[in-house]
């Protein structure tokens, strides 16, 4: 996601203060996931890793998301997902977590929406902006189907 680096960069803060847990879940092979992961350059803010090499099948099926929850050992009423593709959020709604789209995937906002994004985003730093009110803020979850 493009911009992500920055945004990541300040979200171990944000995370303590909203006790969320990061788990970084991605359907790349895991050469090019370690890969991914090296150039973001955020590890001091990943709690946890899924990716494809972890799971039978990948996005859109919800298997990756599945694994993600039962590494982080959270139930998927209790979690929500960043995605950028209409993949993410298929997948999300299969495993029954509510999807946050941004708009760094080369994916229109109708079509995060149309496939049952939860809430849309311009990108990583205007829902770390607006952390408090997304679905990942205090009661957050009561206030789906919003789009910024």
């Amino acid at each position: 996601m493009p911009g992500l680096e920055a945004e990541v960069a300040r979200q171990p803060a944000a995370a303590r203060v909203q006790h969320v847990q990061v788990h970084a879940a991605s359907s790349a092979d895991e050469p090019e996931f370690k890969a991914l992961r090296a150039a973001l350059d955020a590890e001091d803010a990943i709690d946890e890793a899924t990716f494809a090499g972890d799971v039978e099948s990948s996005k859109p099926a919800p298997d990756l998301v599945e694994a993600a929850l039962d590494k982080a050992g959270v139930p998927a009423e209790q979690a929500v997902f960043i995605g950028d593709t209409v993949w993410d959020v298929q997948a999300c709604r299969k495993a029954g977590v509510p999807c946050i789209g941004v708009l760094s995937g080369g994916v229109s906002r109708d079509e995060l929406a149309t496939a049952g994004a939860a809430e849309v985003y311009p990108g990583p730093g205007d829902l770390l902006a607006a952390l408090g009110d997304s679905l990942l803020g205090a009661g957050g979850r009561r206030r789906a189907g919003r789009s910024r």
